[in-house]
């Protein structure tokens, strides 16, 4: 974007400051107006439900997203599918071109490589029973990229759209999710913490996209200006399992890792109404036995592994389980480790 400045010098006089004309004040000019503001306070929760897509990651009936604040304006949430793939997103109040707005960061890696993009509130709309919010990519506008996040009292749908690298003149559907709210008793301590949401500003991007032809950023070329190591408040589970000896792992099986916010195994049984409160979750290899949840909400967590014997990615009849409520809890920016065991046959 061109910034054009023009200076004009009288003959006759001095220019005092007075004399000179005040650069005109658009609507977001102050914090107080910024744009899309209400949007942090609606997304707030844990949100799950089915993704449509035309990547080649595909559509799935089931994507969880813990979105929580991690200071007074910015809130986040940060998921994995498997160790080549996963997201974080991010919602905070920016500054850009002398305007405030909310940005919308979203990215990770897809197949390994890393993406990131910044995207500005342009478009708000809200009404007692709807809110929308459109996201648009900074430079080259909603011809390259952008999202629409439509907030109901209980849903959440967020549109993406993209214009594949500048080989389309206009963005076409990416993907669509579109969740109901689980929960939203997990985020309130971060809620008071925080006070959460405040107009204050989260991050200046008035010079992240100088020089640059668009405000998507990838692991090749790097010069993300708030990556994910500067992110506030978020800490780190390193996460390993084991098998007991009654069960030998076949290596082509898939494992999947489960945080959840509260315990899904009451005796021996699964708590079915407690399955709303998972967090995060990983696929693995059978023979994968460690990971770490990076970027994860401070709080207290259960850990489950299952081995999905039959293949049907959902835990029933003969799959193995880790049959007890492992807890660990994660205070502000620290690392913690946490064990389970594959110990219990599904009956």
């Amino acid at each position: 974007m061109t910034l054009i400045v023009i200076i004009t010098f009288g003959c006759k006089k001095d220019q005092t400051p007075d004399d000179q004309t005040p650069t005109p004040l658009g609507p977001y000019s102050t914090i107080e107006n910024t744009l899309g503001y209400n949007l942090l306070d609606k997304v707030k929760g844990i949100w799950n439900g089915p993704v449509t897509s035309s990547t080649a990651l595909g559509s799935f009936p089931e994507w969880i997203v813990d979105f929580r604040p991690i200071s007074a304006s910015q809130i986040s949430a940060k998921n994995e599918l498997d160790t080549m793939n996963d997201i974080h997103m991010s919602f905070f109040i920016a500054k850009y071109n002398n305007e405030y707005r909310i940005a919308f960061r979203n990215g990770g890696a897809f197949g390994g490589q890393t993406r990131v993009s910044y995207l500005l509130a342009d478009s708000v709309s809200e009404t007692a029973s709807r809110s929308y919010y459109r996201f648009s990519e900074v430079l080259k506008g909603k011809n390259r990229c952008y999202a629409e996040v439509i907030v109901k009292q209980d849903s959440l749908i967020i549109k993406s759209y993209t214009n594949h690298y500048d080989t389309q003149p206009t963005a076409t559907p990416h993907m669509v999710w579109s969740a109901k709210l689980q929960d939203q008793t997990t985020c309130a301590s971060a809620v008071s913490q925080f006070s959460f949401p405040q107009k204050s500003l989260a991050f200046d991007l008035s010079e992240s996209f100088m020089g640059l032809t668009e405000s998507i950023f990838y692991s090749i070329t790097g010069g993300d200006p708030y990556p994910e190591t500067d992110q506030p408040y978020l800490g780190k589970a390193n996460i390993t399992y084991t098998y007991s000896g009654a069960y030998s792992p076949v290596s082509s099986k898939k494992v999947m890792l489960i945080v959840s916010a509260q315990p899904l195994i009451s005796g021996t049984g699964l708590n079915t109404s407690n399955l709303k409160f998972r967090s995060r979750y990983v696929v693995l290899s059978s023979s994968d036995l460690n990971f770490t949840f990076n970027y994860l909400h401070p709080g207290t967590y259960y850990l489950y592994a299952f081995y999905d014997n039959d293949g049907n990615g959902t835990a029933n009849s003969g799959d193995w389980i880790s049959a007890t409520n492992t807890s660990f809890s994660l205070t502000s920016q620290q690392t913690v480790s946490a064990n389970t065991q594959i110990n219990f046959t599904i009956p």
